[in-house]
């Protein structure tokens, strides 16, 4: 009998502690919906300039401006959505008036890239700190011309894109809202590569810097 009055006392805790948990996780949620109907979500916006150079395999620079606005949720996180247009200029080791495709391929064209914004803040806000910046999304070539990648040629398609930098970020007003960026960033984009006729699976590497304004 005290056993079984002690496995109803530990299931009974247990329902409570659960209870518990979820009253927690609801209080939270609460919380977090009236800081921002509240305005303690913050908006921030900014725009950066940034330059990749690539490597490996398949080769292409990436010139880019691009915009991110969203919710500062705490000092250290930042949530967006951002859009940006690249330049893209590819290391093609064959002429492309060698080529016999059916639609014009070329050296350099432009991407748009569409994506979601992650940024971490080490440090405080109102003094030079540490931010760790992730982009995911994904990126278009416009225009009715193939972009020529060593060998072979990347066609329209969309593209999955990240990008991930790690900075320094420098205060430019007092109480920290606006600031001005620099980072070394790494892009990585897939891509549908064609070669001879073939379809294959590839990869565009590039490293370089960004530099942005915060607001």
């Amino acid at each position: 009998m005290k056993k079984i009055y002690l496995t109803l006392i530990i299931a009974i805790a247990g329902i409570f502690n659960i209870s518990a948990q979820y009253t927690n996780i609801v209080n939270q949620a609460a919380s977090l919906m009236q800081t921002a109907l509240m305005g303690g979500m913050r908006y921030r916006g900014y725009v950066d300039a940034s330059y990749t150079g690539g490597f490996g395999n398949l080769q292409a620079d990436f010139v880019g401006i691009s915009t991110v606005q969203g919710v500062q949720y705490a000092d250290w996180f930042f949530m967006g959505a951002g859009l940006g247009v690249d330049l893209v200029y590819s290391k093609s080791s064959k002429p492309v008036s060698e080529w016999n495709y059916n639609r014009k391929v070329s050296t350099s064209g432009v991407m748009i890239p569409i994506f979601t914004d992650f940024r971490f803040n080490i440090g405080g806000s109102q003094s030079p700190s540490f931010f760790v910046d992730i982009k995911a999304g994904g990126s278009f070539l416009i225009g009715k011309n193939y972009l020529a990648i060593e060998n072979g040629y990347i066609n329209g398609s969309e593209y999955f894109m990240l990008k991930p930098s790690i900075g320094l970020r420098v205060p430019v007003s007092k109480n920290g809202k606006r600031s001005v960026n620099i980072a070394l960033t790494y892009q990585l984009l897939t891509c549908n590569y064609w070669w001879y006729n073939n379809n294959n699976s590839g990869t565009l590497n590039s490293l370089g810097g960004t530099v942005s304004y915060q607001w």
